[in-house]
């Protein structure tokens, strides 16, 4: 199952990344805080906003600006490339919690063959090669 820790402020779901999925130089997610995390991840714009690490929910749908222009040109690329909106997952946690959330990306994403998860990136199962 998908664990909480692993929905990134962005509300992108790390546990559906290749980077995080990868069985060499794997990352540890958005929010992991370890000192050789991915340079992607300490580096990111969203991750690194003081509105953010200073909401009550370190989620973008706290702050004000929400929409900012970094989440709408992620949320376009995911969209377009993925079929997954940040924008959807943000609003979903904030509606329903992150407990529903979880449970609905891991019923949506868990692979019918294998159990492992889907790789939003690929679009198939890493574990078993299935769509």
């Amino acid at each position: 199952m998908i664990q909480p820790d692993l929905i990134a402020p962005c509300g992108m779901n790390c546990a559906l990344c290749l980077a995080y999925q990868r069985p060499k130089n794997k990352c540890k997610g958005c929010r992991d805080e370890t000192p050789k995390s991915a340079k992607s991840c300490e580096q990111c714009i969203i991750k690194n906003c003081e509105t953010i690490q200073n909401s009550p929910s370190h989620f973008c749908y706290d702050c004000p600006d929400m929409p900012c222009k970094r989440l709408k040109q992620l949320d376009t690329r995911y969209r377009t490339k993925y079929a997954m909106s940040m924008i959807d997952n943000l609003n979903e946690i904030k509606e329903k919690g992150i407990n529903s959330f979880v449970a609905s990306q891991t019923a949506k994403y868990t692979c019918p063959t294998c159990g492992g998860l889907i790789c939003v990136h690929r679009g198939h199962c890493l574990t078993c090669k299935k769509e």
